[in-house]
Parts: C-alpha cells; sequence; structure tokens
C-alpha cells in the first residue's frame, strides 16, 4: 500500500506538488521533474525519489549529480551517535562543492510506525550538534540542490492532508470522508483518494477539517528565487553496524 500519495514537482516546485482529480498538467521538454513516492507495510513506511532530466541536452545532469552526491556523502557519515548536524554539514559541502546551494528549509526526516514525518528532523545544511541518531532507528535523509537562494515557500492549492487531531463523530462531517481518512491511519492522503464522494459536501467538510486543525495539509513548496530544484531521497535503517538503504 502507498505510505502517501505519489508526487512529481517540476522545476522550481521542490515538493508536495500532487495531482488533483481534474489534473491535466503534461511533462515538457527541458523540465526538471522530481517523483516522490512510497509504501506501506502493516504501517511501516519508506519514502523514496528521484529526479529525472527531460532535457536533450543533459542540461540538469550536474544539479540532479550534486543531489545524489550528498545523499551518498550523508548515508556514509551514518554511524550509532553520530550528530544530525555532522549529517547536514556533510550534505551541505557536497553541494556546495559542486557549486550549488543546499536548502535549507527542509529537512530529512524520521520514519515510525502510521507516522511518515516523525519527530526526528535531519537537517540538509550544517548545523553545530542536534540530536543523535541511535542504531535501531529509520529515518529518510532527503538533500535538495538549486541555483537559487536555497528556501522555499509553501505556494499553490495543497492536494495532500494528514490527520494531526482527533477526527469529529459521525455526522459532524461527511460520514464517507471520515471513514476514509480513519482507514488510513494518520499517514498522508490526497484529494484524487475521494473521487466518489460528491464534491460539495466532500469539499465543505475538508476545509472545515483543515480549519480546526484536525488536518493538516501540504501546500507545493516553491524555491522562492523560482530556480530549479533537483532532489533525491532514501530511507534508511541504522544498524549496529551501519546504515541500510531500504529504498531502490
Amino acid at each position: 500500500m502507498p505510505s502517501f500519495p505519489a508526487q512529481t514537482s517540476v522545476n522550481e516546485i521542490a515538493a508536495h506538488y500532487c495531482s488533483s482529480p481534474t489534473d491535466r498538467t503534461v511533462f515538457k521538454e527541458n523540465d526538471l521533474v522530481k517523483i516522490d513516492v512510497g509504501a506501506h507495510v502493516d504501517g511501516y513506511p519508506t519514502d523514496t525519489g528521484v529526479t529525472v532530466d527531460l532535457s536533450g541536452d543533459g542540461r540538469w545532469a550536474r544539479l540532479i549529480g550534486a543531489a545524489s552526491s550528498a545523499l551518498d556523502a550523508g548515508i556514509a557519515c551514518l554511524r550509532d551517535g553520530v550528530h544530525t548536524g555532522e549529517v547536514g554539514n556533510v550534505i551541505e559541502g557536497a553541494i556546495k562543492r559542486a557549486g550549488f546551494r543546499s536548502i535549507s528549509n527542509l529537512t530529512g526526516h524520521g520514519l515510525a510506525r502510521w507516522s511518515l514525518h516523525a519527530t526526528l528532523q535531519i537537517p540538509n545544511v550544517a548545523q553545530k550538534g542536534g540530536p543523535q541518531l541511535r542504531a535501531g532507528m529509520v529515518f529518510a535523509i532527503e538533500p535538495f540542490a538549486t541555483t537559487g537562494t536555497g528556501l522555499v515557500t509553501d505556494k499553490g492549492k495543497a492536494e495532500v492532508f494528514s490527520q494531526a487531531g482527533d477526527l469529529p463523530p459521525a455526522g459532524a462531517c461527511d460520514a464517507e470522508l471520515l471513514q476514509a481518512i480513519r482507514r488510513w491511519r494518520g499517514l498522508p492522503v490526497a484529494r484524487r483518494y475521494f473521487r466518489e464522494i460528491p464534491r460539495n459536501p466532500f469539499e465543505r467538510c475538508l476545509r472545515d477539517l483543515v480549519k480546526k486543525e484536525v488536518l493538516f495539509s501540504y501546500s507545493p513548496l516553491v524555491e522562492i528565487s523560482g530556480a530549479p530544484v533537483a532532489w533525491k531521497e532514501h530511507s534508511i535503517y541504522l544498524s549496529d553496524s551501519g546504515p541500510q538503504v531500504l529504498t531502490a
């Protein structure tokens, strides 16, 4: 089963672009496409993705290579007791050496049962100290490389949502929507998952749940200067003998 809705973020959109039920967007020549996917087994999620160069001249190869090299370097430095700040230092250093900037307000994250973004954060820039990574932990590392300023902001309509609070009782909202959200047990869902629910009551209920902070909404994350972004991600289990990559 998917651990979250598959997403395809293009060019300056770093993450969280998810197709709506009526999306007619097509990829174009020279686009830089980030494909973000994951699966869960009995609630234990993984998170992974790659960036694809749709140009005919390979114009994005160096930028993609910077993100990929940073991920490899970040994984290579993992060990029991390493501080997250050190991992961020290694990631940022690899991206800088390639001639690009690391996005500072996006991070890797912990993975836990029925939780795609557990409390742990793994920075993509150098920091002092930070939590220690310990054997037995599962987390995702995801460097973002850009030619821009290295910051992203929310922009555009959210299509992805996750449960952030207790769902209301039956009768307080569309019963079919509440039942469907409960089935995902806190993992993210997309508007397109609910095509069969009549639109008007569905949208009213969705807006109400977001307003009351029962659901958290994920808007697309866009590089603030409009510059292209490349990215790569793996889920990792840190064993006593070192990191084990769980995703292909």
